[in-house]
């Protein structure tokens, strides 16, 4: 169930088309919480908490129902995965650019596929700050978290990335647009890349 506090102009875009390779031979996206849920599927489940509007990024190949997202969960199905995050995020900004069901969307957070822990508390007060002109991320003691929130006057840039660095050189070429808040929320700062990441729990 969605937050009634969520603002209905930040779509949450959750990137879950890469590799993953330094997880092993399994995808990382069917690994299974102490919940039950996939990976992917509760990292979804949490943003849907926060967020009125979401769309998750997975490969073109890719079986919805495989990965644990329900059927009412709107994807947007990447060709350029093998590329990187840079390219399936350009291929993903593109694609909701021409949403007509986001037009009135101010901003975008870019949440990444494998960080479940996020508190809904977290997300919320995070897009509560977007505008339309301002990159924000979360801190804490100096260390970057996710997600990113994007205004749109940004999203052309985002359509422009390349290869697996995401959306890094957009973040330096706007020093003065970007924000950090500093949070206490641990699971702004752990994503899962191995196995054993997913016994540690939220920070």
């Amino acid at each position: 169930m969605r937050s009634d506090a969520a603002s209905p102009l930040v779509v949450a875009l959750v990137m879950a088309a890469g590799y993953s390779r330094r997880f092993g031979d399994d995808d990382k996206r069917l690994a299974r919480l102490a919940s039950g849920q996939t990976l992917l599927a509760a990292t979804v489940a949490r943003a849907r908490q926060a967020f009125a509007h979401i769309r998750v990024v997975i490969r073109e190949e890719d079986e919805a129902a495989r990965l644990g997202l329900a059927d009412d969960v709107a994807l947007i199905r990447v060709r350029q995965a093998h590329r990187g995050l840079g390219a399936s995020m350009a291929e993903a900004v593109t694609s909701l650019g021409r949403d007509t069901a986001t037009s009135n969307a101010t901003a975008v957070a870019i949440l990444l596929g494998d960080m479940p822990w996020i508190s809904r508390e977290a997300l919320t007060a995070l897009q509560q700050r977007a505008t339309p002109d301002t990159i924000l991320r979360p801190c804490h003691a100096g260390k970057p978290g996710h997600p990113v929130i994007f205004g749109r006057t940004l999203w052309p840039e985002l359509e422009a990335l390349s290869g697996a660095s995401g959306a890094r050189e957009v973040i330096r070429r706007h020093p003065c647009r970007y924000h950090e808040y500093d949070m206490a929320d641990g699971g702004l700062f752990q994503d899962i890349d191995t196995p054993v990441d997913l016994s540690r729990g939220a920070l």
